[in-house]
């Protein structure tokens, strides 16, 4: 579908094309609501099930059978009913419910009386020294082009992290029949003991007998060091890994501590945000069927708050119910009990991982030359001084240091900047906030703007 198919507005915009996404458009356009899905990807299946229309991956003991779950998501949701766009970069998401997105370099602006945002997670920023040199990574990239293309790491290949999708990641690696040299865990001991009262929900919920088996299978195969200190050394690539621990020859080096909301969109519409302690991370501030402090916008999935993917389809439903509910009162919906229910199943043992896996302080607060922010190669030493020097928050940051003010939009500096300040100026990441998202939240081309039809609809949302 191209930018000019698309109808002047919908009742429903989804945006992202993830479990949750999938699940609230399915179900949405199966009640009779008028439903338009934006993915900015060539297929549906965001991170979690990426590439699953498409894989060259057919072995399905590779990527696992949690990953083929997604397949009957994209199926429900094609049948739906839902017009689904793929190669979509919405760019634009105001209060008044009006979404920019931009098709094959062509830009529109779209009216909806509903909108759910389902842009998922993304990867916590892990800034060591040398994370920049060609041969250095994250593992979600290095998953994405397995899923994506079957592709294998190549060459000494090491593995640095901690959290679940790095041992998932591993473990898929192998089962395709590729090498990993050293995992270099990061998580902190004493993390255990923070995790040790929620262990009994985990030892109930689906996730503790899947994460025994992809330890036990990952260890049995590669040598895993646990370390507390990690760079990545070279000139003008990375030739080895150096830790507490010792030094490594390295060809590529996979980093992961973990995933946070993807928050960008939301805070653009205006969405209230709250700092979660004990994931580390900014959320929105959500009721109970997912909706924002924005009337008629709701997020759901792990850009919620993160939770996995099955529990990220439940809170696609419950989101797509309550707009369905305000839009068609007498519209046949699934009973909102029973997905909360399995909801609930799905989160329990969230509180074990989160607290088991929490990244240790040194690598979220790097020192010295470290960059923090890539894009405008701003170090850690210059942050931090420049708190010192009296910046109270990230939005000034950018005033003295143009961080966050790349093509990424602080996604790959925002966390450290802020958590930087506060432990600076001796307080909080919820006092020293985050940054000030406007639109265009995505890279847009000043052609693709100057490409907008100008309808009735569309004057008013630009007049505004």
């Amino acid at each position: 579908m191209s930018a000019a198919d698309l109808a002047s507005s919908y009742d429903l915009v989804v945006i992202g094309g993830g479990p949750a996404g999938l699940a609230a458009a399915s179900l949405a356009a199966r009640a009779g609501i008028s439903t338009v899905l934006f993915d900015e990807n060539p297929g549906v299946g965001g991170q979690i099930y990426r590439g699953i229309t498409s894989t060259p991956v057919t072995n399905r003991s590779i990527l696992g059978e949690d990953y083929w779950a997604g397949e009957a998501l994209a199926n429900e949701a094609k049948a739906s009913g839902a017009a689904i766009v793929n190669g979509a970069t919405v760019w634009s998401l105001d209060p008044q419910r009006i979404v920019g997105v931009s098709i094959d370099g062509k830009a529109r602006l779209i009216e909806s009386k509903r909108v759910i945002i389902a842009t998922g997670s993304q990867e916590r920023p892990f800034p060591i020294p040398g994370w920049t040199l060609p041969g250095v990574m994250t593992a979600g990239a290095a998953q994405t082009v397995l899923k994506a293309q079957g592709l294998l790491p190549d060459g000494r290949t090491i593995m640095a992290g901690t959290g679940p999708l790095m041992w998932l990641l591993a473990a898929q690696i192998l089962r395709a029949g590729g090498k990993l040299d050293a995992i270099l865990d990061t998580t902190p001991r004493r993390n255990l003991l923070r995790a040790a009262p929620y262990l009994p929900d985990f030892m109930l919920s689906p996730y503790f007998a899947k994460g025994l088996a992809l330890l036990r299978e990952v260890k049995a195969r590669v040598p895993v060091r646990r370390v507390s200190s990690i760079e990545a050394v070279g000139d003008d690539k990375l030739r080895e890994v150096v830790s507490d621990r010792g030094r490594m020859p390295a060809d590529l080096l996979l980093l992961h501590q973990g995933v946070v909301p993807n928050v960008n969109l939301a805070l653009a519409a205006g969405a209230a945000h709250a700092w979660n302690e004990r994931q580390l991370c900014f959320q929105p501030v959500l009721d109970q069927d997912f909706g924002s402090s924005v009337p008629g916008i709701a997020v759901a999935g792990d850009g919620a708050g993160i939770a996995g993917g099955t529990a990220a389809a439940e809170r696609g439903r419950l989101a797509a119910i309550a707009a369905v509910r305000a839009l068609r009162p007498d519209a046949s919906v699934p009973d909102p009990q029973s997905v909360r229910q399995r909801l609930q199943r799905e989160e329990m043992g969230r509180a074990f991982l989160d607290w088991l896996n929490r990244p240790a302080e040194s690598f979220r607060q790097p020192v010295g030359d470290t960059l923090v922010c890539r894009c405008e190669e701003v170090t850690a030493a210059q942050v931090r001084s420049t708190a010192d020097l009296g910046c109270e928050g990230p939005n000034q940051m950018k005033a003295f240091l143009r961080c966050g003010m790349g093509p990424c939009q602080g996604r790959l500096c925002g966390l450290t900047v802020t958590e930087l300040i506060a432990a600076q100026r001796k307080t909080t990441p919820a006092e020293v906030g985050y940054y000030r998202l406007r639109p265009p939240v995505k890279l847009i081309t000043l052609a693709e703007l100057a490409s907008l039809p100008i309808s009735e609809a569309e004057r008013k949302a630009v007049e505004r």
